[in-house]
């Protein structure tokens, strides 16, 4: 019995629980991260969205078992491996979906609506949108955006629209990596045998993945730059008529924000030099976690965002 319950744990894949942290995105940017009780309703939202995505997850494995199987790493599934029953899987699936669903609904009506889109979507997606090139790497990146719509609605609190152009170009590159890693490591598997694990794979060169890498690598970079620094910065109010109070308070006033555009080239340059040196990104939460650079850069980013806005007081 306890191996069966930890066999469904890992049917849950909470180590994917990591992308719903992007429901914080616009509490963290509103300056409101440590408001108590805003902090507890998106904590709410993303304890909903952990439930919902690991259901989507299950539905997905149901329907992959058979091309799980040939796969160097997803055989070692829950379903692929034969360490979960099919029924019991459907069932945990089906609680998950509908608990988190009305759960959503006590939440906020755009939150409900975010929140079946994404169940809908997914769905689709493991029916058949993943069976159409570019299609399927559309979808996975809506996947990624749609969170951080669900972290507006719980919070009421919107990012700004080049952050939001960030969000996009980021979704689309991890999705674009994930594509990239999936095809490096079938590299020895014929046209059949992709075809038989991933059938949009055999419609993707590394050569036209790397140009998509690139595009959206550069808008991530960009938009994000341009966030930072259009971001409207308050800083400290000195007596602007003693000279050295004038000098320090233009000081203090600059767009300190664009530190932040340190961590987020260099997170951006390991995560390729990764995918392109280990063949790593197919999962992008294993990679944060397995590599200490990329971890402490999310880690060190993160501190800044929080000593800039919150400490300093001058974004």
């Amino acid at each position: 019995m306890k191996k069966l319950l930890f066999n469904i744990f890992r049917l849950l894949r909470p180590r994917q629980w990591i992308k719903n942290g992007a429901i914080f995105v616009a509490l963290l940017f509103s300056g409101q991260l440590f408001d108590a009780p805003m902090f507890i309703k998106v904590s709410y939202g993303f304890a909903i969205f952990c439930a919902l995505s690991s259901a989507i997850y299950i539905i997905n494995d149901m329907f992959d078992i058979e091309k799980d199987k040939l796969h160097p790493f997803k055989r070692f599934r829950p379903l692929a491996h034969n360490d979960v029953p099919v029924s019991i899987a459907a069932i945990t699936a089906i609680m998950l979906a509908a608990g988190s669903i009305i759960a959503s609904y006590y939440i906020g009506l755009g939150f409900f609506v975010v929140a079946i889109i994404y169940l809908v979507l997914h769905i689709l997606y493991s029916l058949f949108l993943k069976h159409i090139e570019i299609i399927d790497i559309l979808t996975l990146a809506g996947g990624y955006m749609l969170r951080v719509l669900a972290g507006e609605f719980v919070s009421n609190f919107h990012i700004s629209a080049w952050l939001f152009l960030t969000v996009i170009s980021l979704s689309l590159f991890l999705a674009i990596g994930k594509r990239r890693s999936e095809l490096s490591l079938l590299t020895s598997f014929t046209k059949i045998q992709l075809i038989s694990t991933r059938k949009t794979l055999s419609h993707y060169s590394e050569k036209l993945l790397d140009v998509y890498l690139s595009i959206f690598a550069t808008s991530t970079f960009i938009s994000y730059s341009l966030f930072a620094f259009l971001a409207n910065p308050q800083g400290m109010v000195l007596d602007s008529n003693l000279l050295l109070s004038d000098i320090f308070g233009t000081f203090l006033q600059r767009k300190w924000l664009m530190i932040t555009i340190i961590p987020v080239a260099y997170g951006l340059m390991r995560y390729l030099q990764r995918i392109y040196e280990k063949q790593e990104g197919e999962s992008p939460e294993r990679l944060i976690f397995s590599d200490k650079y990329l971890l402490g850069t999310l880690v060190i980013y993160t501190l800044l965002v929080i000593l800039i806005i919150y400490l300093l007081g001058i974004y």
